[in-house]
């Protein structure tokens, strides 16, 4: 779902979307919102909640940067 308002374009992804890009189940995603070490829902109406794609992304992003190097053998 895209949303547009002036020159900001905003993309929610469904919880099948998230799913597919983040890999965790929603029992964990919804853990991980409640310790506030995963970006919020935004609530759509009374069944329908979304995530801002660009918060996903930029928390896997997050993830990728910190991964430790493998060591390297001279």
């Amino acid at each position: 779902m895209l949303f547009n308002h002036g020159d900001i374009v905003m993309r929610l992804l469904s919880k099948r979307q998230l799913k597919e890009l983040v890999l965790y189940s929603p029992q964990h995603i919804a853990r991980l919102e409640k310790a506030g070490l995963f970006p919020r829902r935004v609530q759509l109406g009374s069944n329908r909640v979304g995530w801002v794609e660009s918060e996903v992304l930029d928390w896997l992003q997050e993830r990728l940067d910190n991964r430790e190097e493998p060591n390297r053998h001279s």
